[in-house]
């Protein structure tokens, strides 16, 4: 059994990675986060771009236990913010991961601009750090609208306000399993399917 560390302490995107590998019919390898290995120092997320933040981020992983790394960076980008909050999307209010305020704070900015102008994505880039092999870093994106209420409780960040494009429900509304199958993480995944299957066998 393969350990493969998601550089991440965030619980929800713990299940959510376990649960695509196994839909997946991936097996052999056993998905641990930052709580299940010693405390390290984790650099800034200081890069311009999702792709820089995430593979810095598992870069870092590897250097401090040695296992094979996954990391993502995500975000929302909104049309009329000219593609903000973007990598600042966890700390667009000021203080990191207050989903809440973040989200509030969209929908003010948003507040004048007119349904037909609310177009926005969710983006995450996933990178792969295998010690002795090429690193791989992928992108998914999730195109939709945003709208003017959050509705839903199934999901977090941007969710509650984020409808997908050919969707009349926000993320927040979709089913776990649909979300997986379509959400920018889910895309991401799919692309690194093919490489976490060679590392489990």
């Amino acid at each position: 059994m393969t350990r493969l560390l998601l550089a991440t302490r965030n619980g929800k995107k713990l299940v959510e990675m376990r649960r695509i590998l196994e839909s997946a019919g991936i097996s052999g390898i056993e998905v641990i986060s930052l709580n299940d290995v010693p405390e390290y120092p984790e650099a800034p997320e200081t890069g311009a771009t999702f792709e820089e933040n995430a593979h810095a981020k598992a870069i870092d992983a590897v250097k401090a236990t040695g296992l094979p790394a996954v990391a993502d960076d995500s975000g929302l980008e909104v049309d009329a913010l000219n593609g903000m909050p973007g990598v600042l999307s966890a700390r667009w209010a000021g203080s990191h991961g207050d989903d809440l305020a973040n989200l509030n704070l969209v929908l003010n900015q948003l507040g004048d601009v007119p349904d037909e102008r609310r177009g926005a994505a969710f983006v995450c880039s996933l990178a792969l750090v295998v010690p002795g092999q090429e690193d791989v870093v992928v992108r998914g994106v999730w195109p939709g609208r945003i709208i003017r209420e959050a509705r839903g409780t199934n999901g977090f960040g941007y969710d509650p306000i984020f409808v997908p494009e050919g969707e009349t429900r926000s993320s927040a509304e979709l089913e776990s399993a649909e979300k997986d199958r379509i959400s920018h993480r889910g895309r991401a995944l799919e692309l690194l399917l093919p490489h976490l299957r060679a590392l489990g066998s």
